[in-house]
């Protein structure tokens, strides 16, 4: 039985086929890095808690219209709390315990929960998410994975992420158990720090057009 925090996951994740997992040092670079990607046709954008700055980063991107700003890396229930104090519009873990799934669903928050196993997703879907974060993607077996996982688990959907680059990301999305997908090149630390928001958006508009027919 799906929940209502995975249906509003599905609509997130349908909306482009990237979601950029961001890392992001500088509150002051919150805003024109949102607005560049929202731009470049990729508003779904994941915020991980990786930084001293990531809650107040989330803060600012909530603002941005026609974005939406979730947390990554959500390990705790005090990493949920946080996030929704920040104004995260929905979650990304890495992996699920039945605490974290349990403080999410008390906040209504929707949420991409992380799977790398066959176990690990019927114990999701069993909680009614049927739309999964596959995490580490590459590490876990890449695109083989997915496919021999599809096979008994047809119902799952997924959202690979971990080693997803321009190269292989096309032949993720080409799955047909694959919704979208998760990347960091959309947005090099470097190009951040510059402040190259053109650069980004032009990144991100590249990444958009993934997974259409050629």
């Amino acid at each position: 039985m799906e929940n209502s925090r995975s249906i509003e996951a599905r609509r997130l994740c349908a909306l482009a086929p990237i979601i950029p997992v961001l890392v992001v040092h500088d509150v002051a670079h919150a805003r024109p890095l949102a607005e560049a990607l929202v731009r470049g046709g990729l508003p779904v954008l994941e915020v991980t808690l990786r930084t001293p700055a990531a809650l107040e980063v989330i803060a600012e991107m909530a603002k941005v219209e026609g974005g939406y700003a979730g947390a990554g890396t959500l390990v705790t229930a005090d990493d949920v709390a946080a996030a929704v104090k920040a104004g995260a519009q929905f979650g990304v873990s890495p992996g699920a315990t039945d605490a974290l799934l349990d403080a999410t669903e008390a906040a209504d928050l929707p949420m991409l929960p992380g799977a790398a196993t066959a176990s690990e997703a019927m114990a999701l879907l069993a909680r009614g998410y049927d739309v999964q974060k596959f995490f580490p993607a590459e590490a876990s077996g890449g695109v083989g994975a997915l496919k021999g996982i599809g096979g008994p688990l047809p119902q799952i959907t997924f959202c690979p992420t971990g080693g997803i680059n321009p190269d292989n990301a096309q032949s993720y999305l080409s799955q047909p158990n694959v919704i979208c997908a998760g990347g960091s090149w959309v947005a090099p630390n470097d190009l951040i720090t510059a402040g190259k928001w053109d650069e980004i958006e032009a990144l991100a508009r590249a990444a958009s057009q993934l997974g259409q027919p050629s």
